[in-house]
């Protein structure tokens, strides 16, 4: 190799950087001891910017495109230089490339739940979980912020600070908010919407701009979900009487179904919730001589005993029933059957 040759090869005529994989954010141009040629070009694609750096300092930013390096277009760097004329001298900077594509589907959430105060349960702790999207917008920023004199930086290096920033903004935000939780979680788009205003200026600080964010679930650690569900069910009962006739209403048809059908199981009912009055009358009845303070009631009258009722009258219930379809025809058989064999 002759002496020409080696000299030509210190000269760098074609700076241009090609993504050798997803996740890169800042890549240093590999320079050595070689100098960039005065007319050398700078090739900058699309989702790319470079950032030309003398002494430490940020000089000249460029977008994509194809650009002649002179002293025309880097006017930062010339100063930087104190070069008060056009030079045709090689020069040594470093260079910068950036990836500027949108970081899509990077994961959020809290790995400890959140403490808040909640106007309808007080301190609660709750979690949420997410997604957002980002990209490099002001390379100076980030480079002088972020990335520094990295010979790479990646996505991963990122992810861990700006997912604690996403959790702090978050907390803040539910302190500012005053809101329920019952109302977050119900209106995620909503949270989300303020949640991406409030971390926009944060992003920005650092060079970045956010592009999405998204809430995909705000819940509460299990055991204060069991809480939040038994008031929702109590509230939504409102009533017992009309919840007790309404799982009535619901168990019908089953007990229909079973040994005996529906009057089996009614008649089964009934002496339950007689044996149930029998009981309450005998404690109602005790408590009183226990503590004695005063006598025990006179014995209520005895009840005569209802007469049978008519079986005729019974077969025309049992009849409607059947009409109602709450006893099978089968069933209806079986007991005209049994009513009338006593006859």
């Amino acid at each position: 190799m002759g002496l020409f040759d080696f000299v030509k090869k210190q000269f760098i005529d074609v700076i241009q950087w090609t993504e050798s994989g997803d996740g890169v954010l800042a890549q240093r141009f590999p320079m050595a001891d070689m100098e960039i040629q005065t007319g050398a070009q700078l090739t900058v694609r699309e989702s790319q910017k470079a950032l030309f750096v003398d002494k430490g300092l940020a000089a000249d930013a460029f977008g994509p495109g194809l650009h002649r390096l002179t002293t025309s277009n880097l006017p930062l760097l010339t100063n930087l230089k104190n070069w008060d004329k056009l030079f045709e001298s090689p020069f040594k900077s470093d260079v910068y490339f950036f990836s500027t594509r949108l970081q899509l589907n990077r994961k959020w959430g809290t790995a400890q739940p959140i403490t808040i105060r909640d106007k309808d349960f007080g301190m609660v702790r709750m979690r949420a979980f997410g997604m957002y999207s980002y990209r490099v917008d002001d390379v100076s920023t980030f480079h002088r912020e972020i990335s520094g004199t990295r010979e790479t930086y990646t996505v991963d290096e990122l992810d861990g600070q700006l997912r604690n920033t996403v959790i702090a903004s978050m907390t803040d935000l539910f302190g500012e908010s005053n809101i329920p939780f019952i109302d977050l979680a119900a209106n995620q788009d909503e949270l989300a919407a303020k949640m991406k205003e409030k971390l926009g200026e944060v992003f920005r600080k650092l060079g970045l701009a956010l592009d999405t964010f998204v809430v995909e679930n705000v819940s509460l650690p299990e055991e204060l979900q069991k809480i939040l569900d038994q008031k929702i069910s109590m509230n939504i009962i409102g009533d017992p009487a009309k919840l007790m006739q309404y799982n009535v209403a619901q168990s019908m048809p089953i007990m229909a179904a079973n040994e005996g059908g529906l009057a089996g199981a009614m008649a089964s009912m009934g002496g339950g919730l007689a044996m149930g009055g029998i009981m309450a009358q005998t404690m109602g009845q005790m408590m009183p001589q226990a503590q004695g303070t005063q006598p025990a009631p006179a014995p209520a009258p005895a009840v005569p005993a209802a007469a049978p009722e008519d079986p005729f009258a019974v077969l025309e219930k049992l009849h409607g029933l059947v009409e109602k379809g709450i006893l099978s025809k089968e069933e209806f058989e079986a007991k005209k059957a049994q009513i009338l064999s006593k006859l």
